[in-house]
């Protein structure tokens, strides 16, 4: 990291420190009452992803950061953490799941990749095969629930629970994206017509899937 990088980090935890001090409403808040803005950042910064909006990004990605420091500064404040431990946390983390950089495993394509994460990942946890959902959060966006479960099921190994056995590839990313927001787009409007809230719909979905997993594993 450059110097000029790490002087803006120093002048924004300085900016950050100051707020929490001398600011009425950053002194008010806790992590509870700041997530749901990080939450909402973090849609912001999907969205000037998506859109290709470079100038965009870089002002979402700063909104981001500033969340991080706030939250770390929290945490600073009870002495159970600081942004050094959460950066050092990370690169860690980083090291042990990517044994194929920093270590002697293989990884030839993505698809490995995310196997030896999944596989490395239940093993720091202690989470066995017989319970691939332990620590899955309810409160995720039913798409992003349902997607969780999905790959979870799948790392474990769960008949069914790979989705190339079902369906062709698009051609291309490009292609794949375009298809299946068209399926997602036309199934919400099927789901108008009959009065059924999607998200309400696949979130049970998802539940009766992971019940019919844990009780075929006898969890």
């Amino acid at each position: 990291m450059d110097s000029q990088a790490l002087d803006a980090l120093g002048h924004l935890d300085e900016i950050t420190r100051r707020l929490r001090r001398e600011c009425p409403w950053d002194r008010e808040q806790d992590e509870r009452s700041i997530v749901p803005h990080t939450v909402e950042e973090a849609y912001e910064l999907a969205d000037a992803a998506g859109t290709g909006d470079d100038p965009k990004l870089v002002d979402e990605l700063g909104d981001v950061l500033f969340q991080v420091h706030f939250l770390a500064l929290l945490l600073e404040e009870r002495g159970a953490g600081s942004l050094a431990e959460v950066a050092e946390g990370m690169v860690q983390k980083l090291i042990r799941r990517h044994p194929h950089v920093f270590g002697d495993a293989e990884a030839e394509t993505a698809g490995e990749v995310l196997r030896n994460w999944d596989r490395i990942k239940r093993e720091e946890e202690g989470r066995g095969a017989g319970e691939p959902f332990a620590d899955v959060p309810e409160n995720l966006p039913a798409l992003l629930y349902a997607r969780k479960l999905q790959r979870r099921a799948q790392s474990a190994g769960l008949e069914g629970a790979e989705p190339e056995q079902r369906i062709a590839h698009p051609a291309t990313r490009e292609a794949a994206e375009r298809w299946i927001g068209e399926a997602l787009f036309a199934l919400v409007d099927v789901a108008r017509r009959l009065r059924v809230d999607p998200e309400l719909a696949l979130r049970a979905t998802a539940l009766r899937f992971r019940e019919r997993v844990g009780s075929h594993l006898g969890t």
